[in-house]
């Protein structure tokens, strides 16, 4: 099997609308029309998807998670802006940075990183990759 990327994942939200919201605003994630599902929200990230589905809905479907509980989730996302921009365009969405700017490794090299939380409490970290 040749693997090349991964297509999309499925977050788990307690509120469908205020994530996406969220998602949409705070990171510039384009909202994505999904005319199969009304009860998804899909951005773009990239060129990957976050299809956000409220818990209640997953829990309900037939192929899930063996586990689906908002706030579980551990996701990093790539920036090609400046961390002061980033750190800047955070704080004017009044986003709190609970770690960094700090030095991390990626699937790309060195790399440099905030955390924040949304608002279900995922760990999202904020990456600018050096020389990038």
């Amino acid at each position: 099997m040749k693997i090349k990327r991964i297509d999309h994942i499925v977050l788990p939200v307690s509120n469908l609308e205020a994530a996406a919201r969220f998602y949409h605003e705070t990171f510039d994630m384009p909202l994505i029309s999904d005319q199969s599902d009304d009860s998804v929200r899909t951005l773009r990230c990239g060129h990957q998807l976050i299809r956000l589905v409220e818990t209640s809905e997953l829990k309900a479907r037939k192929q899930k998670a063996a586990s689906i509980c908002p706030g579980a989730c551990d996701l990093c996302i790539v920036s090609g802006d400046k961390m002061k921009d980033i750190i800047n365009h955070l704080k004017s969405y009044f986003v709190e940075i609970i770690e960094g700017p700090v030095e991390r490794y990626g699937s790309e090299g060195k790399m440099e990183s905030i955390y924040i939380h949304d608002l279900d409490s995922n760990l999202i970290e904020i990456s600018v990759y050096e020389n990038k």
